[in-house]
Order: C-alpha cells, then sequence, then structure tokens
C-alpha cells in the first residue's frame, strides 16, 4: 500500500496536488486510529515523503484553534509549534504529558519530512521537470515562509514551553526536554 501511494504521489504530473487528494481521503482514518504506536507505524512507514508532509500538515491545521492559510513552509511549522494543541482523540487513557510528546514528535516528523525530501528532491515538480531539475543540479525553490531566523525559532520555542507548562502544571518529563531540544 505505501509503495503504491507513493507512485500514485511521484507519477503524477502534479505531485504536490496528487498528494493532496490523497491526504485529503486518508486522513478520517488516521483521526481514527485510537493507539499512538499504530498512528506512528502508519506516518514513519509512508515512502512518500511529500503525502507525509500533507497528512501531518493536516493534523496539524486540525488540531489548531485558528489554521492557517500559510503554505507548507517553516514559518507554518512554527505557527503550528505556536498554536496546535493536542492532536487526536485517544479511546485509552493516557497522561497529558505523552499528548504532547506525541505532538512534539509529529511536529520533528513534519519538519524533517518537509526540510529533508520534498524540497531537497524537487517534489513539488512534476516527474519530467524533476528530472531536468536533477540532471540540471538545480537547487530546490524555497518557499517564502522558510526565511526564519533564530530569534523566531526561540521566541516560538519559549511561547511553546510556557503553554505546555501551564496544561501541565509540573515539571517537564525528560523526553519532552529532549524532543523540544531536537526540535529547536
Amino acid at each position: 500500500l505505501q509503495r503504491m501511494l507513493s507512485f500514485a504521489v511521484e507519477v503524477d504530473r502534479s505531485p504536490n496536488c496528487s498528494s493532496c487528494k490523497i491526504a485529503d481521503v486518508i486522513f478520517p482514518f488516521i483521526l481514527n486510529i485510537p493507539v499512538r504506536s499504530q498512528r506512528e507505524a502508519l506516518l514513519n512507514t509512508m515512502e512518500s515523503n511529500l503525502l507525509r508532509c500533507k497528512l501531518l500538515e493536516m493534523m496539524f491545521q486540525h488540531s489548531c484553534d485558528v489554521p492557517t492559510n500559510l503554505p507548507l513552509s517553516l514559518s507554518k511549522i512554527l505557527y503550528f509549534l505556536g498554536h496546535s494543541s493536542v492532536l487526536l482523540q485517544y479511546q485509552d487513557e493516557v497522561a497529558t504529558w505523552q499528548k504532547w510528546d506525541e505532538l512534539l514528535q509529529y511536529l520533528s516528523l513534519l519538519l524533517l519530512s518537509y526540510h529533508t525530501f520534498p524540497l531537497a528532491e524537487h517534489l513539488r515538480s512534476s516527474l519530467s521537470d524533476r528530472m531536468d531539475l536533477i540532471i540540471q543540479k538545480a537547487k530546490p525553490k524555497l518557499q517564502d515562509g522558510d526565511n526564519i531566523s533564530q530569534l523566531d525559532i526561540q521566541l516560538k520555542i519559549k511561547d511553546f514551553l510556557g503553554r505546555m507548562q501551564q496544561v501541565l502544571e509540573q515539571p517537564f518529563p525528560v523526553q519532552i526536554k529532549e524532543k523540544v531540544r531536537m526540535l529547536k
């Protein structure tokens, strides 16, 4: 299934458009997966990084009180850091910090998937255009929202930690501290 989804995204004339259509179909199913390990297995084994980006973007849009119209970029990922709440409903009882831990895990996965693959592999271009870009060794085009500063990152991380501290009302577990440091 993962291989078929990857082919469906990458051989289309517009990989960006096809990944949006496929993500629209898959997203309701992800919302109904009750166990974190199953959601992570699905997302981590996804062969199409562009499709993974779209699904994670939809998850974060779903969890924001005020969704944004920004295109997927580093600015949008910072927006998600500042505005996302617990991502999904849980059928099993888990500690509040574990919900925040999952949010940080998916935010890191989104950042890695966005930064490493769709940009580096020209996955926003059609297959024929992509071959030309690879042959020319062209650098991927950055989005307008990819120009962020260290200060932007520092402020968003600080705001996120403050918001999370209000919800948790206890010291952060080691896992949370490590994930925040990794994300930063």
